[in-house]
């Protein structure tokens, strides 16, 4: 029995993620920060449809929590008669409104840098002894941290944590080649989750403008770029190293 383990796996992408691999037949490990119901609601979920699952909170801005977090997995495995597990997607993330540079603060900055580098570098260093030879790593990036994007006022501090997990995927892929371990990245276009305040259940008249301006002509949804997070993390993508797969649909093609 293969066993991922997804970071935010309680709700949008990292959920989608979680219900696309179950029904492949691996096991999934969610992690959830804000909600416990919405964790176990995934896992019941899962087990409903005759997956196997289970939900551990973790706060991936708490660099010194991974420890215990590394502990709580491992008595997971134990029960599923593993010693370690197969993919990690490092998908918990924040989502921030615009805000231009000189309005930046050394807070948003910092609560940017712990969520979406220094917490992602951490807790994967933490779990590696855990993580099985010849497993994979997939990382959740953004559209606007890629060289092709075209940049958004607003939005620097997201942007730039986000071009760093992208050049972390590059040099990961190639330090942990030793060991058969790929690392890739799936960067998103906009996609329909509940960051920003489910901005778009709340102002549903912003979803037009951006269909318009994207090729497939709708906005993402979670389950689109949960499948290709399953592909990178399958067999199918054994060839793929240091990658990362824009998943938008065609945005501002």
């Amino acid at each position: 029995m293969h066993v991922a383990v997804i970071t935010g796996g309680s709700s949008g992408i990292g959920q989608a993620a979680a219900f696309e691999l179950a029904k492949r037949g691996t096991a999934v490990v969610v992690t959830y920060r804000g909600s416990r119901e919405r964790g176990l609601e995934t896992v019941e979920r899962i087990e409903k449809d005759g997956g196997t699952a289970a939900a551990l909170p973790l706060d991936v801005s708490r660099p010194e929590t991974f420890t215990e977090f590394s502990t709580a997995l491992t008595d997971v495995l134990r029960r599923w008669d593993r010693t370690s597990f197969d993919l990690l997607v490092s998908n918990a993330g924040v989502g921030q409104p615009p805000v231009m540079f000189e309005d930046t603060t050394a807070d948003l900055f910092d609560q940017m840098v712990n969520v979406h580098l220094k917490g992602p570098y951490f807790l994967t260093q933490t779990l590696l002894p855990l993580l099985a030879d010849h497993g994979a790593i997939v990382y959740t990036t953004s559209t606007s941290a890629l060289e092709s994007a075209r940049p958004s006022p607003g939005y620097s501090v997201y942007a730039s944590v986000k071009g760093a997990q992208i050049v972390l995927t590059r040099y990961l892929a190639k330090e942990l080649s030793a060991r058969g371990i790929r690392v890739n990245a799936v960067a998103p276009g906009v996609t329909r989750t509940r960051l920003g305040d489910d901005a778009f259940a709340q102002h549903p008249e912003l979803i037009p403008p951006i269909a318009e301006r994207t090729a497939l002509g709708r906005i993402g949804e979670s389950d689109d770029v949960g499948k290709v997070i399953a592909f990178l993390g399958s067999p199918d993508a054994g060839w793929i190293t240091a990658q990362t797969l824009e998943a938008s649909g065609g945005y501002e093609l």
